[in-house]
């Protein structure tokens, strides 16, 4: 996998006010949250969690009766593991690409785009590196990460999310109007 650059841990928007920001590490998502924004069954998100694929980053299961809670970050990440599921990438392979999204920053992950000739999965950050993977002659197909994170955006802001320092619930928290308010506040 190529790669350039270095992440950092935090969301793209910094955490401003009281009003937490869904693609921070404040808000958690419960598994059937994650799984409706992701497109994929709770059998799967289960046993994504237990193998370590795509582990539950803001709150673990801990015994029985414990609810995962899953970062904005950790659904676009199920999202991506499922369309290359769908398009018959290897496990071992996704493995390694989810591994290398965990170490990169959002700004990154939103500029990134994930090829992949079905043997072996390439991060291109530029459309030259795309062009390039496709002078090969393979077939290639692409997953756009910023597009996915947008996907997973407008699909959370439909669903529950939850605080995870006062566990309130937080109904259909848009992080558009959220980013819009914050534009408007800096303007005044």
């Amino acid at each position: 996998m190529r790669s350039s650059g270095d992440g950092t841990a935090n969301g793209p928007y910094p955490l401003h006010g009281s009003t937490p920001d869904p693609t921070t590490d404040t808000v958690g998502y419960r598994g059937p949250t994650a799984c409706a924004a992701a497109g994929i069954t709770y059998r799967q998100l289960d046993y994504w969690a237990r193998t370590g694929l795509v582990e539950p980053s803001v709150r673990p299961a801990k015994g029985s009766g414990t609810q995962r809670l899953y970062s904005f970050r950790d659904v676009v990440f199920l999202k991506i593991v499922k369309r290359f599921l769908d398009t018959g990438v290897a496990l071992q392979n996704i493995r390694t690409a989810v591994q290398h999204l965990r170490d990169r920053g959002a700004g990154d992950l939103e500029r990134m785009t994930l090829m992949s000739d079905g043997a072996t999965v390439y991060e291109c950050s530029s459309p030259d590196e795309v062009v390039d993977l496709l002078q090969g002659g393979q077939g290639i197909f692409g997953i756009a990460v910023g597009v996915v994170w947008r996907d997973v955006e407008a699909a959370l802001s439909q669903l529950h999310g939850e605080r995870v320092d006062t566990g309130e619930t937080l109904i259909g928290h848009n992080p558009a109007d959220e980013l819009a308010r914050r534009r408007r506040d800096r303007a005044v």
